[in-house]
């Protein structure tokens, strides 16, 4: 999810330096939502479980795109699926280009001997590179977002949402290594709560996660668990009302960041050095682990690496560093 909220940005600047060139995003249907109010952007859902599925599936998209009259494939994941895909376009003659993901680089940033601890290319400028490889240069600069949706009445009234300060909170991640642990982000929420103008949002998905959502509301009437209860452009509609957002090292970072909001990111194994820091926010808004406690960060890269003795690298990032941190951004 991440991966694709991080290619809104760029295809949102493409659209609107390049008015001429009609852009058709190829992807899972769920994200639709993510493109809606881009100039010039159709979107094309396929089906990888069944239409499009296996080789065969791939030849049919292959066949249903090229209808399009696509002249260009700019090939923004880089996996066998999409190469497949960008070869046989390239076999009927069409120029293609791939985002190259800087592996090599990434590898120097993780690796426990011989560290190469400096930022590598982000993954919004490894994209430029693939537009730029088909001809088309874009800027990313004085960037453009979409307006902050407006929420009907059914929804406002839903939520509870307010017109004071908003603040949201997606405590969960892919891997846990990348999760700060839930007894610190409860005294998290538990200081933000304190300050009854400020609304506490509580993102996450699935049965697990919405039970441990509602045990961290904690009875704060002011803390809206909102797992569970809305689509997905409710949620986005949310987000862009967001006066901050507080994420880990996931997509719900990538998809606020995406939509303008200001975002917190908390960065265990990981680090912000790995190119996927959220879209336009600046380096203070990102908060580490301390790598002088723990010289190996980072561990990895999406954080499915685990290292022994590096369990607890984010108990190194306190609450009340945090705290600080919001109401600076909201004040």
């Amino acid at each position: 999810m991440g991966d694709v909220a991080m290619t809104v940005p760029v295809l949102r600047a493409f659209s609107m330096q390049c008015p001429e060139v009609k852009i058709t995003v190829v992807s899972r249907p769920f994200f639709k939502p993510f493109f809606d109010g881009i100039p010039n952007l159709e979107f094309f859902s396929i089906d990888l479980k069944k239409k499009h599925k296996g080789f065969i599936g791939l030849l049919k998209l292959f066949t249903e795109i090229r209808k399009l009259q696509i002249d260009y494939v700019a090939d923004l994941h880089n996996v066998l699926r999409s190469k497949i895909l960008r070869t046989l376009f390239l076999l009927s003659g069409k120029k293609v280009s791939a985002t190259n993901k800087g592996r090599a680089a990434k590898k120097a940033l993780t690796r426990s001997e011989n560290k190469v601890f400096k930022p590598v290319k982000s993954m919004f400028d490894n994209h430029l590179e693939t537009f730029a490889k088909l001809g088309f240069e874009i800027d990313l600069n004085n960037p453009k977002f979409p307006k902050k949706a407006i929420l009907s009445e059914e929804l406002i009234n839903t939520i509870s949402f307010s017109n004071e300060k908003n603040i949201g909170i997606a405590p969960f991640a892919q891997y846990d290594s990348k999760v700060y642990p839930l007894d610190l982000m409860q005294k998290v929420i538990d200081g933000l709560v304190t300050n009854s103008k400020q609304n506490i949002y509580l993102f996450g998905g699935g049965e697990k996660e919405i039970k441990l959502l509602n045990q961290m509301k904690n009875n704060h009437k002011n803390v809206i668990v909102l797992a569970g209860k809305l689509s997905l452009n409710e949620e986005l509609e949310i987000i862009s009302n967001l006066d901050v957002m507080l994420s880990m090292d996931s997509g719900n970072a990538h998809i606020a960041a995406m939509l303008g909001v200001k975002v917190i990111t908390l960065w265990g194994a990981t680090h912000p050095y790995a190119g996927f820091k959220p879209f336009n926010q600046p380096d203070e808004y990102c908060i580490t682990s301390n790598r002088e406690e723990y010289p190996l960060l980072p561990t990895s890269i999406y954080g499915n690496k685990k290292i022994e003795g590096y369990e607890k690298v984010m108990r190194t990032i306190l609450p009340e560093t945090v705290i600080a941190k919001i109401e600076t951004i909201i004040s």
